[in-house]
């Protein structure tokens, strides 16, 4: 097992590290440094119009980063931790780069032990799967890219992960973008609420 702390500390000094989550391996960069998120967007290879999601611990570490309206934080509240990605209104601290100069950003309090950890020592993590751009995510650390391996600073294994996607969701609208996850329970809390 990696530790922690010296994972926390690479991430501190800009550096990318793969992280287990509930759902697939992801990447974890700091997620208010431009610099960081940018080399996530290099090792993904990713286009810079679509953006990335930030991770917390918590529903009140969102609330430090995003300006959630009260029904965005009762969803939350109702389906974080866990495979869920929440589209919520993005404060100034959060960086451009990371929302694709939206004004919006995804958030995913994933339900891992180690990633809960790692976000307890060092957050908000960009939170994106821990692969080449338009690949396969990985479910075992060893399924990693090795140009993202050697990209990162460490890999955090976590064992094999289900391998199912969060489901995002953006709930001013109404509107399940991806269904993974949850998704229909998702589906029946919006109807309801």
């Amino acid at each position: 097992m990696v530790d922690l702390a010296s994972a926390a500390a690479a991430i501190r000094d800009g550096e990318v590290v793969v992280y287990p989550t509930e759902t697939v391996y992801g990447l974890a960069a700091d997620a208010l440094s431009p610099a960081a998120v940018e080399r996530v967007f290099a090792v993904k290879g990713r286009d810079h119009d679509k953006p990335i999601s930030l991770a917390v611990p918590d529903v009140e570490a969102a609330t430090e980063y995003t300006s959630p309206t009260a029904r965005e934080e009762e969803f939350m509240r109702a389906f974080l931790p866990g495979p869920v990605t929440v589209l919520v209104e993005a404060r100034e601290r959060v960086p451009d780069v990371l929302t694709a100069g939206e004004d919006r950003v995804g958030v995913r309090v994933p339900d891992h032990p180690t990633a809960l950890a790692l976000l307890r020592e060092v957050a908000p993590l960009t939170a994106t799967s821990a692969n080449v751009s338009g690949e396969p995510s990985a479910r075992r650390a060893s399924d990693v890219d090795a140009a993202v391996r050697e990209a990162s600073a460490t890999v955090i294994d976590g064992g094999e992960l289900p391998g199912t996607e969060s489901t995002v969701v953006d709930i001013a609208e109404g509107i399940v973008h991806r269904r993974g996850a949850r998704a229909e329970e998702i589906a029946a809390w919006l109807a309801e609420h």
